[in-house]
This record gives C-alpha cells, structure tokens and sequence, in this order.
C-alpha cells in the first residue's frame, strides 16, 4: 500500500514557525511485504510474514536500521491457533488496528502519540506470539526475549543480558470477546529495560455497531519507570533516557471516537485521546504533571476498490508538564490532503 499526503503544521519549532511539506499517509505507513502459507496436511500449515515501511515522499525506509521493519516472523498454524516467532505486532497493537482504534490507527505522530508510547513502540523483536480465535474469544499472548535491539546498553531494552533472564524482555497478554455488534477487550503488558527497570500498561477497549456507525472508546494507563515515555513524547530537549529510571511516571489516557459509513465510497471517522500524566520528566529534569489532548477529524473517499483520497484535520493541546512533547507553543494544528492505493 502506498499512501502519500500534503500537510500543514502550525507551532512546528522553537520560534512557533508554521511547516507546509510531503509526508507519509494519514492513516498506517506506506508499507509492502510478502506473506505466504504452505499446507502441511491436516489443517497444519506454515506462515511467513516479511513488510517493510517505506516513506514514499523520497523512498526511503521507515526505519534506516530494519530492512522488514514492520514484521519478520515464522510460525505455524491450524486448529489451535497460530504461533509465530521473529519481529511483529504485539497482540494490545494488533487488536487495536483491526477493532478498538477509530483511525484504525493514524500514522502522524501528532496523532498516533498515545497509543504508540504507552504500547513501547507497537511491535517487539525476538518474540514469540500465539493469537487464537475460539468462537467469540479472541486470545493473544506475547514472550520478547529483548524488544528493540536498536537501543542496547543498560538503559535499553535489546535483551539478551548474560545471567538476567528478563532484562530486556517484553510481555504481553489480550483478551477480547465479540456478541452481536459489541466487541470488548482487556489486556496488561510489561516490558524491562536492559537494567531491569518496568513499564506495565493495562489497557480496556470496546466497540459498538449500529447501522452505518461504529463506536468506540478504550482506556490505557501506564505506570513506567524506565523513562521510554518521557523519551519517545518529548519533542523538546529533555535529559538522557539512562538519567530518567525510575521516576514512577504515570499516564492515565482514555480515547474515543467513531467511525460514520456515509455512503458506499465514503467514510468519515473522529478521534478524540487524551493523557493524564504524573511525575513526567520537564526539560530541566524536574518532575510535574500536565495533560494532553487531540481531536482529530477524517474524511475518505473510495474512487475504487483499490483507490482513495482523502482530508483531515487535527489539533493538539498541552499543559503543565506535557509541554515538552511539543515543539513551540502549548497547541499544534495539522490539516492534509492525500491518496491512498493498495497493491
């Protein structure tokens, strides 16, 4: 799938400038893979799953350090279920992009912020994964032995640390259940940082369908004392990840939305999420707490089955603490146009 736009930010640096540029797509990376199955005999088959994100406003790739940034994994499947093995989706990421997230799940960091750095990141390394779906229920669990070998040294979380077992390691269990037009779910995830520091996130979602509408609100809440929040939200300098451990930091954030079937081609869909956060880390290294929201408003039009275009817009507000994970002042406003194809 290839998906490119044209965005406008305001307040996108120090001296509060406006930014009109090309930017990858407003809903899921521009990615393309390759995903296969051989037969095995008795309802057993073997699966293989390789997709790489790419920029295609200059080609390059998604993440200079992974050539299949998005998911490298094997594993079997059948009756039970599926395990797989390698770099993929955790099961909190996966259930979100396929029920629980309004935007399915937006790629603009102005937008995706929430569920990206509470879910440490979205996708684990060296993982093994088993997802099952048994009548309504819906299971999966996750065992990393390091999340992100791009971050090593004891602050990191490559894993992989002879005579600590857990250090690095990320884990992750999800239930959901579907009836009729409800769907909920529930689930927890740890990861360790390199040093053994945590970060545990639970997370509560539901959908509901009536008619041409779905419904949707969720809940995550992360208590982290490995610093990679603080890390991943600041769009302002803040102290090194290794001087941040164990600050107890605390983010409370709900998120809603729904998503409106206009016609057969068109689709309008609106988010709102928000963070509540305590003992988040401030430019000069103090402790505070602060809030953030985005609303966040998208319209898309199918001029086939392959081919769309679409517009949104966006705005962001911070308080307090949160101030850092914006660039200039305490609001942003982000408007795009964009064309979407899938191969």
């Amino acid at each position: 799938m290839t998906d490119i736009s044209i965005r406008y930010l305001t307040n996108d640096d120090a001296q509060n400038d406006g930014r009109f540029f090309m930017a990858n797509g407003a809903v899921i990376n521009s990615h393309f893979g390759l995903h296969g199955t051989e037969d095995l005999g008795n309802g057993l088959k073997a699966v293989f799953e390789l997709e790489n994100n790419f920029n295609p406003q200059n080609g390059s790739m998604g993440d200079s350090g992974r050539l299949f940034d998005s998911a490298a994994n094997v594993g079997l499947s059948g009756d039970f279920g599926a395990v797989t093995f390698g770099r993929q989706d955790t099961p909190l990421f996966y259930k979100l992009i396929t029920t629980f997230d309004p935007l399915t799940y937006a790629s603009y960091p102005e937008n995706s912020w929430l569920p990206w750095a509470l879910e440490a990141g979205l996708a684990a390394d060296n993982s093994i994964r088993y997802i099952a779906d048994i009548g309504g229920l819906s299971v999966g669990a996750m065992y990393s032995f390091g999340g992100n070998y791009e971050i090593s040294g004891p602050a990191g979380f490559s894993g992989d640390v002879p005579g600590h077992f857990t250090a690095g390691s990320l884990a992750n269990l999800l239930l959901s259940y579907t009836t009729g037009a409800l769907d909920v779910g529930a689930g927890v995830q740890q990861l360790r940082d390199n040093s053994n520091h945590r970060q545990t996130v639970f997370n509560l979602d539901a959908r509901y369908s009536v008619s041409d509408i779905k419904i949707y609100t969720g809940w995550l809440y992360s208590q982290d004392n490995t610093g990679l929040i603080d890390t991943l939200l600041a769009e302002q300098s803040i102290p090194d990840i290794s001087r941040i451990k164990g600050t107890d930091r605390i983010d409370n954030g709900p998120f809603g939305g729904f998503a409106w079937q206009v016609a057969p081609s068109a689709l309008l869909s609106t988010a709102i999420y928000y963070d509540h956060m305590q003992n988040a880390t401030t430019a000069t290294g103090a402790l505070g707490s602060g809030s953030r929201y985005t609303v966040v408003a998208l319209a898309e039009y199918s001029l086939s089955k392959r081919t769309e275009v679409y517009g949104t817009v966006d705005f962001n507000k911070v308080n307090g603490t949160a101030a850092v994970e914006l660039p200039g002042r305490s609001n942003q406003t982000g408007i795009a146009v964009g064309l979407r194809n899938f191969f």
